[in-house]
């Protein structure tokens, strides 16, 4: 069990504060200050389910909580509901609260091999299934967005786009529906067009 400072904390990770378990759901932004830099979070306590808004100190450092960790595939989403199978075949189901923002990353795969099959590992905490580590890196399909502006690759003006999970992340002008990009997990951040298009 290390410790861990507030800029190493992402969706997923789960440290103890105020003697708290608490995983982190939602990276709500920063506000800097004369005091420095808050860092907001969404936090769920692992044992009693509940949920609040935290603002934590970019230098503050916390113990980290070690997760047991479990290769899953996502089977299915029934409403809610997460399926995910181990290896041993066993169903493991998370709502998606409790995925929190990793929920938007993952959809079932719709064909055998298809790149929907991401390695993915269910995260435990004294044997109970608390929520999912992601690829830092991702690829999704972007499913609407307004038209892309030729000539505009700078990258510095961005719009939003929705992808085939349902969540909308914002995208440099120069990408079109049907593109596939590359995202970065962490905060949601556009890295790149997929290079297998």
């Amino acid at each position: 069990m290390g410790t861990i400072v507030t800029n190493e904390i992402k969706v997923g990770t789960a440290f103890m504060c105020e003697n708290e378990p608490l995983i982190v759901q939602k990276k709500l932004g920063q506000k800097g200050g004369r005091q420095g830099i808050t860092v907001n979070l969404r936090v769920k306590n692992i044992v009693t389910g509940s949920t609040k808004d935290l603002g934590v100190d970019a230098g503050d450092k916390f113990q980290e909580i070690e997760l047991e960790k479990k290769a899953v595939k996502l089977s299915y989403v029934d409403g809610e509901d997460y399926h995910f199978m181990d290896e041993n075949w066993e169903e493991v189901v998370l709502s998606k609260e409790d995925l929190g923002d990793n929920a938007g990353y993952i959809k079932p795969s719709e064909a055998e091999g298809d790149d929907d099959d991401y390695a993915l590992e269910i995260t435990y905490y004294e044997g109970k299934a608390v929520g999912i580590d992601l690829p830092i890196r991702i690829t999704r399909k972007i499913t609407y967005c307004e038209p892309g502006i030729k000539g505009d690759t700078s990258g510095k003006s961005s719009k939003p786009a929705t992808l085939d999970t349902g969540i909308e992340v914002m995208v440099p002008l120069f990408c079109n529906t049907d593109d596939r990009i590359v995202i970065d997990t962490r905060d949601g951040s556009f890295v790149e067009r997929a290079k297998d298009k």
